[in-house]
């Protein structure tokens, strides 16, 4: 197998030291499966080339496949060793492992922004075809280039095979680059040669950084990148939703309100947006409880979280996101490089998934989940109870969610409220729930209307406050 990765930025040959393998070498590196070498092609000021070339064994290969006997030659006999997999995939992980990260001492400012690159792929298994491979690069700012390769030239009337010759083209971090083809070269294949633990999920989150939950198919991804266990897929994409939300912010009701009319002889008074009657709401209901220390749970960009801050009563102030960007745009909405000590020392922003237990989620008097459970898959509700309610445990709890009995009354409005919702919940079906999480956790619990009240449809969105028995 091979791949190429080459720069034309001056001086060229700066790319040995952002990939950390020297342009003057040959280096060899010992593979489950085979032999990695890396090796520079050209090497000037004016365009450097490196390239990885994988040796697969396939004796080693088919011991790796357990004790499971398999007497068939296709353990043997197969593509593996020539065209561009997840074992390339695996190898490009361990090789650049550091490039991947991002991290280079003697070229940080270099290392931290857009290069010219150029990828080569000369032999990629693209079972869904070469438009499939321009559906997944070119929303990461590539140009592509992907050529079907014919099943045989000789024999012009067999068509082409299900391989693509790949060429890239783009000024992309090298990192990013990286990152992308670890993920996307076994997602074209379809097929990974090694088994998948519950930490693929976190391997693939550490991988897709913030492009994958901006991706637009991002789930057609995830699905292949997971293909061998539908109930990981439904995890990673429960918390790519999370960050999706977090990136998206939490202001999406407002587009769904209908025009203030321009020419009306008794203008109505203004509305006040939704989002921000729900802040507060929260706010007012926090005052009622006495809290001081709180923790918002899905902060996203960190707009209630600025509201916590602004009123001395709060002593201690966190911000929980799953997606890192998003916490990059808390920073810096909250101005933290420039908040006094004695400021500073009451906020917290950590990365953090609410379907994981998580010790720094505890020791807060209330915890705030504004419209983030119906972003979460269904099948992981109960892990979500779990973390917030039986593990971190606080005083009060807060929980905001859409009615969707109300939805009828958005007119632009079709389907749910927000393309990552997972479900909405009608009033029953979220005080069921919220009288289930009660009676199982030691809470009491509390439902209230946010926004203007319908007879027959109740408020726009939904309140539950749990207070701990």
């Amino acid at each position: 197998m091979l791949l190429t990765v080459s720069t034309t930025h001056r001086p060229a040959r700066d790319l040995g030291y952002l990939l950390h393998k020297h342009p003057d070498r040959v280096q060899r590196f010992s593979q489950p499966f085979g032999t990695a070498t890396v090796l520079y092609p050209e090497a000037t000021d004016e365009r450097c080339t490196a390239a990885l070339v994988l040796e697969v064994d396939p004796l080693q290969l088919a011991r790796r496949r357990g004790r499971t006997p398999d007497f068939s030659l296709g353990q043997y006999v197969n593509d593996r060793s020539y065209a561009a997999s997840s074992l390339l995939g695996v190898s490009l992980a361990d090789v650049f492992s550091t490039a991947r990260s991002g991290r280079c001492d003697s070229r940080q400012e270099l290392a931290d922004g857009p290069i010219p690159l150029e990828i080569e792929v000369p032999v990629l298994p693209c079972r869904a075809g070469p438009e499939q491979a321009r559906r997944v690069f070119e929303p990461l700012g590539w140009e592509v280039v992907a050529e079907p390769l014919a099943l045989d030239e000789r024999f012009p009337e067999w068509g082409d095979s299900r391989y693509v010759s790949l060429r890239l083209a783009g000024e992309v971090r090298l990192a990013d680059a990286l990152n992308q083809l670890h993920v996307l070269l076994p997602v074209l294949d379809e097929s990974k040669h090694y088994w998948q633990g519950s930490d693929e999920v976190d391997k693939l989150l550490r991988s897709g950084g913030s492009w994958l939950t901006a991706h637009p198919e991002r789930e057609w991804i995830t699905r292949r990148y997971l293909a061998r266990s539908a109930s990981l897929a439904r995890i990673a994409l429960a918390r790519i939703a999370l960050a999706r939300l977090a990136e998206l912010g939490d202001d999406d009701d407002e587009a769904l309100e209908p025009p203030e009319a321009e020419d009306a002889t008794q203008p109505e008074p203004a509305r006040v947006p939704l989002n921000r009657r729900r802040h507060e709401a929260v706010l007012g209901v926090l005052r009622e409880l006495g809290a001081s220390r709180v923790i918002d749970l899905g902060c996203g960009s960190g707009a209630f979280v600025r509201a916590l801050l602004d009123d001395p009563a709060y002593s201690e102030v966190a911000g929980v996101d799953v997606s890192a960007s998003s916490l990059d745009v808390a920073a810096r909405r909250l101005r933290l490089d420039t908040l006094g000590d004695r400021q500073r020392e009451r906020v917290r922003l950590f990365q953090g998934a609410l379907t994981y237990r998580d010790e720094r989620f505890a020791g807060y008097d209330a915890a705030v989940l504004m419209e983030v459970v119906e972003h979460v898959d269904p099948s992981r509700l109960s892990a979500l109870v779990d973390v917030v309610f039986a593990h971190a445990r606080p005083a009060s709890v807060l929980v905001t969610t859409p009615n969707a009995e109300y939805n009828v009354r958005y007119e632009l409005l079709r389907g749910r409220r927000h393309p990552d919702h997972r479900f909405e919940w009608t009033r029953a079906e979220f005080s069921t729930w919220c009288r289930e999480v009660a009676a199982t956790q030691g809470y009491d619990v509390e439902l209230r209307g946010i926004g203007d009240e319908d007879v027959e449809l109740g408020a726009p969105t939904q309140l539950g406050v749990f207070r701990r028995g």
